[in-house]
C-alpha cells in the first residue's frame, strides 16, 4: 500500500483532472476537496473518488466546464442549477452563496440541483464556520435508493442521506459534525472490498436479512444492504433519512428515494446563520466555549484519555498525516493509474 505525500497526490489529481478536461479552478475544486477527506480520515471520500469521476466525465456522466446557474433567487433563498458540473464545484458554489446571504440578511439557505457527487459533506458546512458562521447541510442522493435497509426491513430503499453541521470556534479549530444517517457510509464498505477486508458487525445484512462482514455480500445479485444508524433504536436515523430525503431532496427539486441503482446528481439544502444577527458574538464564544469546558470536565469512561468535542479527531489526524503521507490501497491507486493512462498520461512518472 503506497504512502504519498499530501502535495504530490494533489499534483497527481489537478494532472488527471485537467486531462479530463476541468479548467485548473475546478480540478482544484474537486481535489482540494477529496484530500482534505483523506486527511481527515474520510478516505471514503478521498482518493479513491479520484478514478471514480474521471471515468464518469469520460463516460459524459459529468459535465467538468460546467458552470452553476442560480435559477430561483430570493434575499435568504435560492436554488441553484449545477448544469450537471462536478459536485464539488456545485456545492462550493452555492454554499458560497448561502454565506453571501447569511451575511446580508443573517440567514441564508441554498438548495442545489443537477450537480453530481457533492463528496464528504462536511467540507460545506466547514466552509461557513470559517467565514465565522454557523452551517448545516442535508444531502441525499435523488432517485438513487437500494443501498440502506428501512426500521423493519431488509431490502435496500434509502440511501445514507448524510447531515453535517460546522459552528466556529473563537481561538481553535470549528465544531464539525459529518455524519450519515445510516449505520456507515458506502464507500466505506467500498473501501473495504478493495482493501479485501470484512467489516465490523453491525454495519451489514445479506439478501436475506442476515447480518454478515461480507461487503461482497452487499454488492452482491441479489444485494445487502447496510443498517440505518442506531443500532437497536435504529428507528432514530431511519427518521433522520426521512428528514434528509425532503429538505436535501424534495426542496432541491432532484426528488427522493425511488429504487434507482445509479445517481444522476445528490439533492442538496445548505443553510447558513450569521451569528450576529441572533447574539453578540462573544456571548456566542463565551457560552461555547463554557459548553465545551464543562462536557470534558466528565469523569472519563475505561480505555479513555480524553474527551474530544466533534470535529477534534478529524483535525488532529489532518495535522499527524500532513507529515506522514497519505496511504492509497493497491487497488485504489491501480485504478487511478489505469484511469490516467486513458486520458494519455503517464502515471509511472507520479511517484518519482
Amino acid at each position: 500500500m503506497p504512502t504519498i505525500q499530501e502535495n504530490t497526490l494533489r499534483q497527481c489529481g489537478y494532472e488527471l483532472f485537467e486531462a479530463a478536461g476541468c479548467s485548473l479552478e475546478g480540478a482544484q475544486a474537486v481535489v482540494d476537496h477529496l484530500i482534505e477527506s483523506d486527511l481527515f480520515g474520510h478516505h471514503s471520500h478521498g482518493a479513491i473518488r479520484f478514478y471514480e469521476y474521471a471515468r464518469a466525465i469520460r463516460e459524459g456522466r459529468f459535465q467538468p466546464r460546467a458552470v452553476p446557474e442560480v435559477i430561483i433567487n430570493n434575499p435568504c433563498v435560492a436554488v441553484v442549477d449545477a448544469c450537471g458540473a462536478l459536485g464539488q464545484v456545485g456545492a462550493t458554489f452555492a454554499m458560497n452563496l448561502a454565506v453571501e446571504k447569511a451575511n446580508q440578511h443573517g440567514t441564508g439557505t441554498v438548495a442545489l440541483r443537477n450537480t453530481s457527487h457533492v463528496g464528504r459533506v462536511g467540507a460545506y458546512p466547514l466552509l461557513a464556520a470559517r467565514a465565522g458562521m454557523i452551517g448545516i447541510a442535508f444531502v441525499n442522493a435523488g432517485h438513487l435508493g437500494y443501498q440502506i435497509a428501512p426500521f423493519g426491513g431488509i431490502d435496500g430503499r434509502l440511501s445514507t442521506n448524510p447531515i453535517a453541521f460546522s459552528a466556529p470556534r473563537r481561538d481553535d479549530n470549528p465544531i464539525l459534525v459529518d455524519m450519515t444517517t445510516s449505520v456507515v457510509a458506502e464507500g466505506k464498505v467500498r473501501l473495504a472490498l478493495n482493501q479485501k477486508k470484512h467489516v465490523p458487525e453491525g454495519w451489514l445484512i445479506d439478501a436475506d436479512g442476515n447480518p454478515t462482514t461480507d461487503p461482497n455480500k452487499f454488492k452482491g445479485d441479489p444485494p445487502g444492504a447496510i443498517l440505518p444508524l442506531g443500532g437497536v433504536v435504529a428507528h432514530k436515523g431511519y427518521g433522520l433519512s426521512f428528514v434528509v430525503e425532503l429538505l436535501g431532496g424534495i426542496l432541491s427539486g432532484q426528488g427522493c428515494a425511488a429504487g434507482e441503482r445509479t445517481m444522476v446528481s445528490n439533492g442538496v439544502l445548505f443553510t447558513v446563520y450569521h451569528i450576529e444577527h441572533f447574539v453578540d458574538l462573544d456571548d456566542y464564544f463565551n457560552e461555547l466555549e463554557a459548553l465545551i469546558q464543562h462536557v470534558k470536565s466528565s469523569r472519563l469512561a475505561s480505555g479513555f484519555e480524553e474527551i474530544l468535542v466533534p470535529g477534534e479527531p478529524e483535525f488532529r489526524y489532518a495535522q499527524r498525516k500532513q507529515d506522514e503521507g497519505i496511504e492509497v490501497d493497491e487497488t485504489t491507486w491501480k485504478a487511478i493509474c489505469d484511469e490516467a493512462k486513458m486520458f494519455g498520461l503517464n502515471p509511472d512518472q507520479w511517484l518519482y
